[in-house]
């Protein structure tokens, strides 16, 4: 058998599932049950009845699932796939920052550990994040943590005023103006598409701006119109970009280092491989825990995500 025939065996033998977030490699996308972004990999996490949850994703997307399903054996595939956003955060420091601002209403972005959410009133995702701030009362001030590139996209938004934790995602702040303007030149009937974890200047030029599912929803919506795009985001979405749409150009926004492919990686996303997927899902190890006092604070912000999406 092939190793991906192993793990398709391996996950009916105990009833898993996996999730795979769009910026795993192609061969872990292609076994996975469900390919989404953070708000789409949640939503999946709290339906599924498998007694095994496989997250190919990083360690606060395997927290998630463990937090809405504390009764199901969650799985990452490397242990030591973090998140330079949610490492920006750390509990303690964040928990310093709230205690002068109890009057302030809580939003944190769900790419923060799960310490981090229960010290939160609600979560969002970039799909949501607009849609979680216009929900909160006029009067009420917010705190938004922790990329501060999304918070500022959303502020813009939605015309309300929010206090800024100063934490940021450094795959989406390496992306060059000065190249992807060149790119812009070379392809001159090409769209901008951008997340909006990325930095202001960039989204400045961009035509398109949203969540990594609502970019590839873009280029379905638009591809009989137009054919080209830059893609501003980490790059393992265009595998699955191209999957829904093959008639589409996709060109990856350049980043400020020369690298394999020119364009934005994330090293954590990249820890994975499709042999750590096979030998964590037959040696059920390593898994994810979460404390349950812990836990059950993070529940609450979460599920008042979940029920405004």
């Amino acid at each position: 058998m092939t190793l991906k025939e192993q793990i398709l065996e391996l996950k009916r033998k105990k009833n898993a599932v996996i999730l795979a977030h769009y910026y795993q490699t192609p061969d872990i996308q292609d076994v996975a049950d469900y390919v989404g972004d953070s708000l789409g990999l949640s939503q999946k996490a709290a339906e599924t009845d498998a007694d095994i949850i496989l997250f190919a994703g990083v360690h606060f997307m395997a927290e998630t699932a463990k937090i809405l399903n504390p009764e199901k054996l969650v799985l990452l595939p490397d242990i030591n796939a973090g998140c330079s956003l949610a490492e920006s955060c750390p509990p303690e420091r964040f928990r310093d920052f709230l205690k002068d601002r109890q009057d302030h209403v809580v939003v944190t972005y769900v790419n923060c550990s799960a310490e981090v959410k229960a010290l939160s009133d609600i979560i969002c995702t970039s799909s949501n994040a607009v849609k979680v701030v216009e929900s909160i009362p006029e009067d009420k001030p917010i705190i938004f943590a922790p990329d501060r590139n999304l918070g500022h996209y959303v502020m813009k938004q939605t015309g309300r005023e929010m206090e800024l934790w100063d934490g940021s995602c450094i795959v989406h702040e390496a992306f060059s103006l000065e190249k992807l303007k060149y790119l812009k030149l070379k392809y001159p009937e090409a769209r901008i598409i951008a997340h909006p974890e990325s930095e202001e200047h960039l989204l400045e030029v961009a035509d398109y701006i949203g969540s990594t599912a609502g970019m590839i929803n873009h280029v379905k919506e638009n591809i009989d119109s137009q054919k080209e795009y830059i893609v501003a985001t980490e790059v393992g979405i265009l595998y699955k970009m191209k999957q829904e749409v093959p008639e589409a150009t996709l060109i990856p926004a350049p980043a400020y280092e020369n690298n394999t492919c020119a364009c934005s990686e994330c090293e954590f996303m990249k820890m994975n491989t499709l042999q750590k997927l096979h030998d964590c899902l037959e040696n059920e190890h390593p898994f994810v825990e979460v404390p349950d006092e812990i836990r059950e604070r993070a529940l609450l912000p979460l599920e008042r995500m979940l029920e405004l999406s």
